[in-house]
């Protein structure tokens, strides 16, 4: 069953062609062979940006979320014209573009803190190799190369990093060069065959399921779970309300929201603590992720589905867990409020897999888990997929600049850093009842490709505090509260 699934991914099985172009100044003649040119299956991949601030004042916030939109914006319209072999210098057009934006953005740091001159070196890009150069007299083939192992590590063990999903592409004011981004590509650009790996060939590599407490002496081995449903109230946007507050269409894919009713890219405090909530204990939080499509050629032309080269029809999830559990090395001590945390890397093809955090697998099988590939499930078998958030708190931000650095993992006994204090960790779990032939993929930045390293998920903290301090004595006693 799992064999006739990849035959079915290699013979196109909902897939369509990795983007393809001949870069001015990079094509050869095959001479030998006598064809025309050689054409090279790339995408563009950029220093990121959100990745290195480190201040942004109260007063330059909304002018650094719709600089990091237009950015997006402006690699996903160089990605398109690269597809469709248009323009002479798309790299070049692009520094340009990216230089002012960045300039715009530095020039509001430097009203109220130190310019980040360092910022302006982050303009250049770069076409990224994605898989085996092709002939194009040949035609344009469809496997692409995804690096890694495909064996990923258990999620929340020692990751070394948070994710900093930059981004969007709403125009914010910046040079965007206006182009529609997927309505005529389709699902071009991934995923490919080599994305998918057969579960049941992958070694055992995690702790068995159902990702138990932490134990050992002085751990916290209770657990606090919060009953949300699964979307079934069709709550989603293509908004990112941490990386890119006030900007519409701010995360170029769309997301799937539970708990917390209204939260959009212009959320606050205020609104989301007088929220409704799909969470059945009052838990006012925001737990968002992107969804998962089938790949059954369908296209909404809309913002973070089609017009963001993401189509297919939405698979609900079969499942939602929403676990907190607690430290191997003692007691957890209360999130703060509103306090936010994303998991993964939105970016992680280009920017590399050091914040890559997300992790898949199949029901009967979570003791082997992937970060670089998705799982071809067996008939009956659900995908899995595993978000493992920060659990180390710095004891005074409820967010960064970077949207990472108030947070950290612990080590692998529950040790947080220096300065860090232990909280309770939340783990998603999240199961899908996915189509016939494993036609399926994560939606993602048109660059990304689809990739399921990619994969990331989003917290808000707005539990009230006395759910807050329920849980934290619930994991702290070691009971298993709902």
């Amino acid at each position: 069953m799992v064999i006739a699934a990849a035959a079915l991914l290699l013979g196109g099985g909902g897939l369509a062609a990795v983007a393809t172009t001949a870069l001015a100044g990079n094509s050869t003649p095959d001479t030998a062979a006598g064809h025309g040119h050689t054409v090279v299956a790339t995408t563009v991949s950029c220093p990121d940006v959100g990745d290195r601030l480190r201040q942004v004042p109260r007063g330059a916030r909304l002018t650094v979320s719709k600089g990091l939109a237009a950015l997006d914006r402006q690699v996903a319209t160089a990605y398109e014209q690269m597809t469709d072999g248009r323009g002479d210098d798309v790299l070049g057009h692009l520094k340009r573009q990216r230089s002012k934006t960045i300039g715009t953005m530095a020039d509001a740091i430097a009203r109220d803190a130190k310019r980040p001159a360092y910022l302006m070196k982050m303009s250049g890009c770069t076409a990224k190799p994605t898989g085996a150069a092709q002939d194009s007299g040949a035609g344009y083939g469809t496997k692409s190369t995804q690096d890694g192992s495909g064996q990923g590590q258990f999620p929340g063990q020692d990751q070394g990093g948070q994710d900093q999903n930059q981004g969007g592409q709403d125009q914010g004011g910046q040079d965007q060069g206006g182009q529609d981004q997927g309505g005529q590509q389709g699902q071009q650009g991934g995923p490919s065959p080599d994305d998918f790996a057969d579960i049941t060939a992958v070694q055992p590599n995690a702790g068995e399921p159902p990702f138990a407490a932490p134990q050992g002496n002085g751990a916290s081995t209770g657990t606090f779970t919060s009953e949300c449903g699964r979307n079934e109230d069709g709550h989603f946007n293509s908004d990112n309300v941490i990386v890119t507050p006030g900007v519409s269409n701010g995360a170029h894919h769309t997301h799937d929201y539970v708990g917390n009713k209204t939260t959009d890219a212009f959320s606050n405090d205020r609104s989301l603590a007088a929220s409704d909530t799909t969470c059945t204990n009052g838990d006012l939080s925001t737990y968002y992720w992107p969804v998962l499509r089938k790949l059954d050629g369908t296209s909404e032309h809309k913002p973070g589905a089609g017009h963001d080269g993401n189509n297919g029809s939405v698979l609900t999830p079969a499942s939602v867990t929403l676990q907190f559990r607690g430290s191997q090395a003692g007691g957890v001590r209360a999130m703060p409020q509103n306090l936010r945390i994303i998991t993964g890397d939105a970016k992680a093809f280009t920017n590399g897999t050091d914040n890559a955090n997300a992790s898949w697998s199949c029901t009967g099988f979570e003791n082997r888990q992937l970060k670089d590939k998705y799982p071809l499930c067996p008939q009956g078998s659900q995908v899995v997929r595993t978000f493992a958030f920060q659990n180390c708190w710095d004891g005074r931000s409820t967010d960064s600049a970077n949207h990472r650095t108030h947070v950290s993992f612990s080590d692998r006994d529950g040790r947080c850093p220096q300065g860090f204090t232990a909280i309770p960790q939340l783990v998603e779990r999240i199961t899908y009842d996915v189509p016939e032939g494993n036609s399926f993929a994560v939606d993602s930045f048109p660059e990304q490709l689809h990739k399921p390293v990619t994969d990331h998920g989003d917290f808000i903290n707005v539990m009230p505090q006395d759910l807050m301090n329920k849980a934290v004595d619930c994991i702290n006693n070691g009971q298993e509260c709902t």
